[in-house]
């Protein structure tokens, strides 16, 4: 079997960022590194974005966000469902690259880790066809609306389970995405940002950039056109994050 590796650095996924539905250069030289926990070597090199990914991120979620918004719940349900049947038909695949990057037992990544992150994508995509986007309360009708732009941060400890369980409900509400995964460990991203191409995802409505906090994480936080940001990660991120997002007034 193809390793995660072998299978990143084969489709030239491996040095990209996903943007506006394109593998794209990154526009910095800065450089990170993915250290596999049971051996303490050095499996891969990968670049960190810098303010002008974060810029290019942002403007394409933007973008989308005009026409993805305004699709029917129907139409993002059957994305969504295509979506969770690519996660499981690279449930190995994932489950392996799990293991590598971050530490987990293959036992544990294949019936856990991989699994479980897929049921949150069938979750968000079962909710989305019953959820009431309008209700009547009375004489009065409440519309519930997609806020805009997210930014996810997601963490080195389950990976996957922390990008679908942020991702799957943000695009399932009509929300675009930027997803920055810990630098910490990134190709399991990689790999989930393949599954959303392949399903049909709009250009612009799921983005990648990989990168650190201070830069990544911290330019998408304090970021004018990012209206929602989510942070899952150390008490001291978090206080940075909401430090940066309070001129803006976003949702944290």
């Amino acid at each position: 079997m193809i390793t995660p590796l072998e299978h990143l650095s084969r489709n030239g996924r491996l040095d990209k960022f996903f943007i506006d539905g394109q593998w794209v250069e990154p526009r910095g030289t800065a450089e990170g590194v993915v250290v596999n926990p049971a051996t303490e070597e050095v499996v891969a090199r990968f670049p960190l974005g810098n303010s002008a990914d974060v810029d290019a991120a942002v403007s394409a979620a933007r973008r989308a966000f005009a026409t993805w918004s305004r699709t029917k719940p129907e139409y993002r349900a059957g994305l969504l469902d295509r979506l969770q049947a690519l996660l499981e038909a690279r449930n190995e695949l994932l489950a392996q690259c799990l293991s590598l990057e971050m530490g987990a037992a293959i036992s544990y990544a294949r019936t856990a880790q991989v699994p479980l992150a897929i049921a949150h994508v069938r979750v968000a995509r079962d909710v989305l066809t019953t959820f009431p986007f309008v209700e009547q309360r009375g004489h009065t009708a409440v519309t519930h609306e997609p806020i805009g732009v997210c930014a996810l941060i997601t963490p080195w400890n389950w990976p996957l389970y922390q990008i679908t369980a942020k991702v799957a409900p943000a695009l399932a509400a009509g929300c675009t995405v930027v997803l920055k995964p810990s630098e910490l460990s990134p190709l399991d991203a990689l790999l989930f940002a393949e599954a959303i191409e392949e399903a049909g995802f709009p250009a612009g409505v799921f983005n990648l950039v990989n990168g650190d906090g201070p830069c990544v994480g911290g330019g998408l936080a304090s970021h004018a056109d990012v209206d929602m940001i989510s942070i899952t990660g150390s008490t001291r991120a978090g206080i940075a994050v909401a430090q940066a997002a309070a001129p803006t007034v976003k949702r944290v």
